[in-house]
C-alpha cells in the first residue's frame, strides 16, 4: 500500500515547558497592568481599523494591492518526459502552474493526466525533465510540507477510522491536534463514520475522509485527482465550496476530472493534453 504520510512535517513546535512558565508569568503581570491594559486594547483596535480589510473569503491584499506571499508561488514544468518501460506516459511536457488560481488538466484516458499529477506531488519521479517550485527550487523534500493530495486512493490506513487518520496526519505535520480536527469536521461535515474503521466506509465517505486529510494542514499546492469520486450531487457543492475557497485563501490548485464541466467556469487555466504532449495551454 502506498504511504499516506510522505513528506517532511512542518517546523511548528509545541512551546516546551520553560517557555509556557514563561507565558503565565507574563499574563499574571497582564492581569495586574489594569489601566495599561485597557491602553493597549484601545492601541489593538486601533490597528484594527487602520489594517487592510479582510473577509472569510482569504487573506487580504495589502495597501499597494498585492497578494500575501505562499511558499509556492508558481510551478515550472520544462521538458518533462515520463517513461513506464517501452510505455511512454509524457513526452517533453512544458507547464506552468499559479498560486491563487484554479487549473483544470483536461484530455483523454491515457493522455498523461494522472502521471502528471503525480509527479508535481513528487510521488512519481519524471524519466528526464525538471519541475521547479519557485522560490523553493527542485528539492522535493522541501516542498512535499506543502502539497495536499487527494488521489484514486484514500492514501490512509484502512483499520484506523477515519478521525484516527486525520489526526494522525495533523500530528505528523506538526499541528495541535483537537483545534485542527474540530476545523475539518465542521469544513467537510464529518458525521459519526468518521469513528469506524475507514475500510467499512462508503465510496463517497472515504472521499470526504481524504479530502479532510488532504487540507487538515492548509497546504499552498492543492492535487486533486478525480474528486467528485463516490460523492452525491450535495457532495459534489460541497467540494466547489472548498475548491473556491482554497483558492480565495491563496492556494495553487490543480484538478484531473472526468467531469471538467464542473470546474470549467471556475479555472482560471487550463492545460489540455494529448498522447503525453501538451496540446493547447490557457492562462
Amino acid at each position: 500500500m502506498t504511504d499516506p504520510l510522505r513528506g517532511a512535517p512542518l517546523d511548528t513546535e509545541t512551546p516546551p515547558p520553560s517557555a509556557r512558565d514563561a507565558t503565565a508569568r507574563d499574563a499574571t503581570a497582564r492581569d495586574h497592568a489594569g489601566p495599561a491594559r485597557d491602553a493597549t486594547a484601545r492601541d489593538a483596535t486601533a490597528r484594527d481599523a487602520a489594517a487592510p480589510a479582510r473577509d472569510d473569503a482569504g487573506p487580504a491584499r495589502d495597501e499597494e494591492g498585492a497578494w500575501p506571499p505562499v511558499p509556492v508561488e508558481r510551478i515550472d514544468v520544462h521538458k518533462l518526459v515520463k517513461s513506464y518501460g517501452a510505455t511512454v506516459a509524457l513526452r517533453g511536457v512544458d507547464a506552468t502552474f499559479h498560486a491563487r488560481r484554479l487549473t483544470l488538466v483536461e484530455g483523454a484516458n491515457g493522455s498523461g493526466k494522472s502521471t502528471l499529477l503525480g509527479i508535481l506531488g513528487t510521488l512519481v519521479r519524471p524519466t528526464s525533465g525538471t519541475v521547479t517550485y519557485a522560490p523553493i527550487g527542485v528539492d522535493r523534500a522541501l516542498v512535499r510540507r506543502h502539497i495536499g493530495w487527494l488521489s484514486h486512493e484514500t492514501l490512509a490506513y484502512p483499520d484506523l477510522s477515519g478521525r484516527q487518520n486525520i489526526e494522525l496526519f495533523a500530528r505528523l505535520c506538526g499541528l495541535e491536534i483537537a483545534p485542527r480536527w474540530q476545523h475539518v469536521a465542521d469544513r467537510f461535515e464529518l458525521g459519526a463514520f468518521v469513528d469506524r474503521p475507514l475500510r467499512t466506509c462508503s465510496r463517497g465517505q472515504k472521499q470526504r475522509i481524504s479530502l479532510a486529510r488532504a487540507l487538515v494542514h492548509e497546504p499552498c499546492v492543492v492535487l486533486l485527482d478525480e474528486p467528485t469520486t463516490g460523492l452525491d450531487k450535495a457532495g459534489v457543492a460541497r467540494l466547489l465550496s472548498i475548491v473556491d475557497r482554497e483558492v480565495s485563501r491563496g492556494a495553487m490548485v490543480i484538478v484531473v476530472s472526468h467531469e471538467p464541466e464542473l470546474f470549467r467556469a471556475r479555472s482560471g487555466a487550463r492545460v489540455l493534453l494529448d498522447r503525453g504532449r501538451v496540446k493547447e495551454q490557457s492562462e
